[in-house]
């Protein structure tokens, strides 16, 4: 998902730069906010394509700056909160949020909850419908995978696996990763499912020319 503008909208300044260094390494252009009265200009000026929202911030709470933001945008808008309660929740949906993360949460799984969201609100309006690594590409629009002249479908699950690995050639891909990926498209995959579709995508490589194409990393993860 490289090339995406993430806005953190994030009182914590210790917890805003270290998901700021942790987004950055996943290819994304990141701003923080550090003057929350000028929130609205920094979302004008910096043109986001998803904000991480607060609920709890200084002046105004995340609840009322999502209103004001979404007076002139549908940017995606992703709270986190300690507050994970019902209501909470409840609240942060009608402003306007697009999803919550409950507080304490790990970098994995905001990254996970990041690519779904934007997966979700960008991948299918035209912006990137081929990928291309290697002198293997991947057509997002039919799931079919093809070098030279000879070319694969892929199911569902497949697509999104091999997706996901050249949208980050060259990157380690952990296991974990792809499958919290996975589930939030709601493909409810476990490790054991994970390996059987790797190994049916690499049968498919093989038979269009691109034997060896993914790197397996001993349970770490893949590459391609």
């Amino acid at each position: 998902m490289a090339g995406y503008k993430i806005l953190i909208v994030e009182d914590d300044e210790a917890i805003a730069q270290t998901e700021q260094a942790h987004l950055e390494k996943w290819g994304y252009e990141v701003h923080c906010v550090t003057d929350f009265r000028e929130i609205l200009r920094d979302v004008v000026k910096f043109q986001p394509d998803l904000i991480l929202m607060d609920v709890k911030l200084p002046y105004y709470n995340g609840f009322y700056w999502c209103a004001e933001i979404r007076k002139f945008t549908k940017i995606p808008i992703v709270f986190v909160s300690s507050a994970d309660d019902d209501m909470n929740i409840v609240m942060a949906m009608d402003m306007g949020g697009d999803d919550f993360i409950a507080k304490p949460f790990t970098l994995p799984v905001l990254t996970a909850k990041i690519n779904a969201m934007l997966r979700r609100s960008y991948s299918f309006q035209g912006q990137v419908n081929i990928l291309e690594h290697n002198g293997v590409r991947l057509n997002l629009s039919d799931g079919v995978v093809s070098r030279g002249e000879a070319s694969a479908a892929l199911t569902r699950n497949e697509l999104r696996i091999l997706q996901l690995l050249m949208e980050h050639a060259g990157e380690m891909v952990a296991r974990d990763t792809i499958m919290m990926q996975l589930w939030e498209s709601e493909s409810f995959i476990d490790d054991n499912t994970l390996t059987v579709n790797v190994a049916r995508i690499r049968k498919k490589l093989k038979d269009i020319g691109a034997d060896g194409y993914i790197i397996t990393k001993k349970g770490i993860g893949y590459l391609v």
